[in-house]
């Protein structure tokens, strides 16, 4: 696919007194709907079973987050 992917990551602060073991690095991805100002009217649709494996209606709107890249 051509559009980008917005992906990131962050280190959080890590406390010495936390009991938890450290989440060194955090990840995250920006959905693409928020850099669309407004949806083009015909835009094409999955069907409704693509629609629900994918998380949209529409196939522009796909972010493609992946459980591998540890990004949920």
């Amino acid at each position: 696919m051509d559009r980008p992917q917005f992906r990131g990551s962050f280190k959080p602060y890590v406390s010495p007194r936390d009991p938890c073991p450290p989440i060194l690095e955090k990840f995250f991805v920006l959905p693409p709907q928020i850099f669309t100002n407004f949806q083009k009217p015909g835009l094409p649709q999955n069907s409704p079973e693509e629609a629900l494996k994918q998380g949209s209606l529409w196939p522009q709107f796909v972010d493609g987050f992946s459980r591998e890249e540890k990004i949920s």
